[in-house]
């Protein structure tokens, strides 16, 4: 597979195998939860509210953004 195929085609196979495994009630997190392929695809597992929820939770016991700074929210600016 060429470099530029691998970066077109790979985010789509697996947006479609967490899409199936969702639909299918499983989850999209490892055994290590929530890691750097996982985080681009957080909206398939929960809705707009709940990720408001996980960042505000985030910002209480993180105030200043210093644990794991972008780590599964990038756009996380306390």
């Amino acid at each position: 597979m060429s470099d530029a195929a691998w970066e077109q085609d790979l985010p789509k196979a697996i947006r479609a195998l967490f899409t199936a495994v969702k639909k299918m009630g499983g989850t999209i997190s490892g055994e290590h939860g929530i890691g750097y392929v996982q985080k681009d695809y957080l909206d398939i597992a929960f809705n707009a509210v709940e990720l408001n929820l996980q960042k505000q939770i985030k910002k209480a016991f993180d105030p200043k953004g210093i644990l794991n700074p972008g780590k599964v929210f990038p756009d996380e600016h306390f």
